[in-house]
């Protein structure tokens, strides 16, 4: 029963946890922003993005409040006609330029090197830069709405997280774990202000930085070899003495980041092992959730079985609890909670299994993304 009791414990200090995070800490960007009067540069990394760049251009050429808008687009050698999408959806509007990227060189990652050709060919009045990805769908005011925040907030490097679309079961299982993570197991104040380059959380879809600051950290070639460039960048920032922040963006952006099981199981598969570091520490990180949040309705049958009705309580109270953390973490960031939150313990498990694969697949050297290999 003690063992029990330690459970239910340990998930209520996390759920406390995570709704103080969600309702007091979590930045939410001006729903009616001022017009920002800098030189915004907006940047688009592309690799085989046919398919879905047009809606993410067609937003961003529709943005208002930012009159000195500059979009530069980087076709990263695609080989499915994305460049051709591009000009037949920019025209000839004079705020996009489109550019042929390199290929990565020695100690470079597709991804980085890609971010860090946009940020060096940008408009040099531009004194913010603004990375947005392909499956991102920004609302009319989110460039503007983010700007001021970055502003307001006083700090380098700005993440408003993006609404994720879920359409699939494998979608609704593993996706909404992205931040019911740091809502539950990072301090977000204490990140604002905390100066350790280790207390950084970051997510490239949808990713502000004051160019001066991107600048004195090195940009993304000081996380050039990184697959989390995104939180290697914030990292690197703080590392410059800069500040970061994290914001619910779920009024800002939507993003579909995956569409089908097979691509959303090699994407985490293939940065997992980074997220974690040593395989030692993402044992413990990965027992550690599985009992916290797996175990408990496992026991709670197992104890009705046996006919202790004191210990199914306990755990079926600690179950509860986990799941009224991702009902926190999802009304928080405009995610879907119902009933999709009764399965948190399946998603944990899921997430558990990815991880697993993921340090394997990295130690046969097997792990690719967009026909490139990221170790």
């Amino acid at each position: 029963m003690s063992v029990v009791l330690a459970l239910l414990a340990g998930v209520a200090a996390l759920t406390a946890h995570t709704a103080v995070n969600a309702g007091r800490w979590l930045r939410r960007p001006a729903p009616a922003p001022a017009e920002v009067t800098e030189t915004v540069a907006v940047l688009l990394p592309l690799r085989d993005e046919a398919a879905r760049v047009t809606p993410c251009l067609r937003a961003l050429l529709a943005q208002r409040g930012v009159p000195r808008l500059r979009i530069v687009v980087l076709d990263d050698g695609s080989t499915d006609g994305t460049a051709d999408v591009v000009r037949a959806v920019a025209g000839d509007d004079p705020r996009v330029t489109l550019l042929d990227g390199a290929a990565p060189p020695p100690g470079w990652l597709g991804k980085p090197h890609a971010c860090w050709q946009l940020a060096t060919r940008a408009d040099p009045a531009a004194t913010v830069l603004a990375f947005v990805d392909a499956d991102v769908v920004l609302a009319p005011e989110a460039v503007a709405a983010a700007v001021g925040e970055l502003r307001a907030a006083r700090v380098t490097l700005l993440s408003p997280y993006p609404r994720i679309v879920v359409a699939t079961a494998a979608d609704r299982l593993v996706q909404p774990l992205l931040q019911w993570l740091w809502l539950t197991f990072l301090p977000l104040r204490a990140m604002e202000r905390s100066a350790r380059p280790s207390l950084a959380a970051a997510g490239g879809q949808f990713l502000l930085v004051d160019r001066a600051g991107y600048t004195a950290a090195g940009g993304h070639a000081a996380v050039a070899d990184r697959i989390l460039e995104d939180v290697e960048l914030a990292r690197a920032v703080k590392r410059a003495g800069g500040r970061i922040a994290l914001a619910d963006g779920s009024r800002l952006a939507t993003c579909r980041m995956y569409d089908d099981w097979p691509q959303l199981r090699d994407g985490y598969t293939k940065s997992l092992w980074a997220t974690f570091g040593h395989p030692l520490a993402a044992g413990v990180v990965v027992a550690l959730l599985l009992l916290l949040y797996t175990a408990p309705p496992l026991v709670t049958v197992a104890a009705l079985a046996a006919g202790a009705p004191g210990v199914a309580a306990g755990a079926a109270g600690a179950y509860l609890l986990g799941v009224a953390g991702r009902v926190l973490s999802a009304r928080a960031t405009g995610g879907r909670w119902w009933p999709d939150a009764l399965a948190h313990p399946v998603s944990v498990a899921v997430l558990g299994w990815l991880t697993l694969r993921s340090y394997h697949l990295r130690k046969r050297r097997h792990l690719t993304w967009r026909g490139r290999p990221v170790v």
